[in-house]
C-alpha cells in the first residue's frame, strides 16, 4: 500500500466537509495583499488594529465603571467617547467597504483575532 495516498473510506465524510469549510473561512479572513491592491490590505490591517484597540479600551472602561473608580461625570464622558469611536469605525468601514468579518483576521490555530 502506498503511504502517500489518503484512504477516503477511513475518514468520515462530515470531517472532510468540515475541513473544506474551515479552509474556505480561513481563506476569506486573510489579508489578501498583492502589489496591485497593497493599499487595501494595509487599510484592512490598520482598521483591524484600531478596532482591536477600541474593543480593549471599551473592556477596560467597563471594568473601571464596575469597580466604581469613576465619577458620574467621567462615566458620562467615557460613554460618549466610546459611542463616538464606534460611530467613526462604522463610518470608516463603510468608506473602505469593510465588514466586521474583514477585520477579524484569522490567526490559524489560534482562531479569529476578535
Amino acid at each position: 500500500m502506498n503511504e502517500d495516498k489518503i484512504l477516503l473510506n477511513s475518514v468520515p465524510m462530515d470531517a472532510i466537509e468540515d475541513a473544506i469549510e474551515n479552509i474556505k473561512k480561513t481563506e476569506s479572513s486573510r489579508i489578501n495583499a498583492t502589489p496591485d491592491n497593497a493599499h487595501e490590505g494595509l487599510t484592512q490591517l490598520v482598521m483591524t488594529i484600531i478596532e482591536l484597540l477600541r474593543k480593549l479600551i471599551e473592556k477596560q472602561a467597563i471594568r473601571r465603571v464596575e469597580a466604581g473608580s469613576l465619577t458620574e461625570e467621567e462615566i458620562e464622558r467615557l460613554g460618549e467617547t466610546l459611542m463616538k469611536l464606534e460611530m467613526k469605525m462604522e463610518e470608516l468601514k463603510e468608506i473602505f467597504n469593510l465588514t466586521d468579518e474583514d477585520l477579524n483576521i484569522n490567526l490559524g490555530p489560534l482562531g479569529g483575532l476578535m
